[in-house]
């Protein structure tokens, strides 16, 4: 099992990374979050799953052990696979998702793309009383997802603007919130184009 990788990032993809390791070029499945702290031609670490398919050999990374403990967690539920945690890993912060499972918001859950309400309730009943509450807490230096309502003009600003651009509410809002929590000064226009990051 590969579950480390170190090397140079050669190109950034939209949902992936090619990262030269030993003179090899991986192809690394990352979510949004671990996306946007990658550039290319600097050197990743990432903590990794690789996961051995009939049609495919897959290679998922991380840039914190957080994500990857919530990704083993997501996916060590039935009928969720590991591109669908992946995706539920993109659409919204690790505080925000392990907030979602703990709290039991269904709404939340199902507001990622490809993730039904039966689905969503099949990850509450199984994960509720296994996500380990710090997952749950915000980044360093900031205030937890139900804290950080969205309150100030540009986060409202943002949240209008990425609901116009067709992002679900549930999930704009959490977002938001988390981006608000680390930086409660910035403009609408940073917090979209932030927010923007991590939605698509």
């Amino acid at each position: 099992m590969i579950a480390y990788l170190s090397g140079v990032v050669r190109e950034i993809r939209e949902h992936s990374a090619v990262i030269v390791a030993g003179g090899v070029g991986y192809e690394v499945q990352c979510p949004s979050s671990t996306l946007g702290k990658l550039t290319a031609g600097e050197t990743a670490e990432l903590n990794t799953r690789f996961v051995v398919r009939e049609d495919a050999q897959l290679l998922f990374g991380f840039h914190d052990t957080d994500s990857v403990r919530l990704f083993d967690l997501l996916t060590s539920v039935s009928g969720v696979g590991p591109r669908m945690g992946l995706a539920m890993l993109s659409a919204m912060p690790v505080s925000a998702l392990a907030a979602g499972l703990l709290g039991g918001d269904v709404k939340l859950l199902s507001s990622v793309s490809g993730v039904g309400k039966k689905t969503a309730e099949r990850l509450v009943l199984e994960l509720q009383g296994k996500v380990p509450e710090h997952l749950a807490a915000p980044a360093a230096g900031g205030a937890g997802v139900k804290a950080a309502r969205v309150t100030t003009t540009a986060g409202r600003d943002a949240v209008d603007a990425l609901l116009a651009l067709g992002f679900r509410e549930a999930q704009v809002r959490a977002v938001v919130a988390e981006l608000l929590a680390a930086d409660a000064d910035l403009s609408a226009d940073g917090l979209i184009r932030r927010a923007l990051g991590r939605l698509r």
